[in-house]
């Protein structure tokens, strides 16, 4: 199978229900997923870059500002291009929830991704790239680490352990809010999921939590490394800038290649 191929049957969920209140006053009338950076919308960055990767059938869950999201989406991809899942419970519940409402689209190859995650587009290839295993985090490394940093524990190139609570002394890195799920990875995903809401607390829960609990009961969680490329997770309105200086470059890799034809529309490959 060519690359073309595995990459057209590779799907994404874009996880973009919450409004991002830590992100005030640029979020009070519109979701984080919409906030401009460097000319482009977040998410347009995000589903810009799945798209020259050769990844187009794209899953959106969207919440707060659904109508806004659903309407940026029709009017720059096209009518039904982007997929879109409602999550009515996007006032009360955590990205859980979020996922749960997309378990019918996780097929046997699909990308999960942080609706606030920023990425130049090779982090996303070495992602691609990476040896195919059930569950791959693409994962950073930095100095410091903070509290709310989603850290991991290492051991060799498996995932022992993904959560914000790690010691210090113990962290081997940061998961990005970007991960890529095949040979089995989704049913184990999905079978957690459901088990998972079962519980009144999974509402308030990270999916990332799932994933800390497959890592520590079943060993096929992984990382791939993306040191170097850039990234940036959008939490807090000091951000933004830091964002803004970094997408500069972005835009000429992301729209430089060549087309390729996609449901009546031209977009990068």
């Amino acid at each position: 199978m060519g690359q073309f191929e595995r990459r057209t049957r590779t799907g994404a969920i874009i996880l973009s229900a919450g409004q991002g209140r830590r992100l005030l006053p640029y979020t009070t009338n519109s979701p984080k997923c919409l906030i401009e950076v460097g000319g482009q919308r977040v998410i347009e960055w995000q589903i810009d870059a799945l798209l020259a990767a050769g990844i187009t059938r794209i899953t959106a869950v969207v919440g707060y500002g659904a109508d806004q999201v659903e309407r940026v989406l029709n009017d720059h991809y096209g009518p039904g291009v982007i997929s879109t899942i409602f999550n009515p419970f996007f006032e009360v519940a955590d990205n859980l929830a979020s996922c749960w409402m997309a378990r019918h689209v996780m097929d046997d190859d699909f990308i999960l991704l942080n609706g606030d995650t920023l990425f130049d587009l090779p982090v996303l290839e070495r992602l691609l790239e990476a040896a195919p295993r059930a569950i791959t985090l693409a994962v950073d490394k930095k100095p410091v680490y903070d509290s709310d940093d989603m850290k991991i524990r290492l051991d060799g190139d498996r995932i022992c352990a993904v959560s914000k609570q790690i010691p210090l002394d113990c962290v081997d890195g940061e998961s990005i809010g970007m991960m890529h799920f095949q040979t089995g990875g989704g049913a184990l995903f999905r079978s957690a999921l459901e088990e998972s809401m079962h519980r009144p607390q999974a509402l308030q829960q990270w999916y990332l939590s799932i994933i800390d609990y497959l890592a520590g009961t079943t060993g096929q969680v992984f990382a791939q490394s993306i040191q170097g490329l850039g990234w940036s997770e959008l939490d807090f309105p000091a951000d933004l800038e830091a964002a803004r200086a970094l997408v500069r470059p972005w835009a000429s890799r992301i729209h430089g290649a060549e087309p390729f034809f996609v449901q009546g529309k031209d977009v990068p490959t």
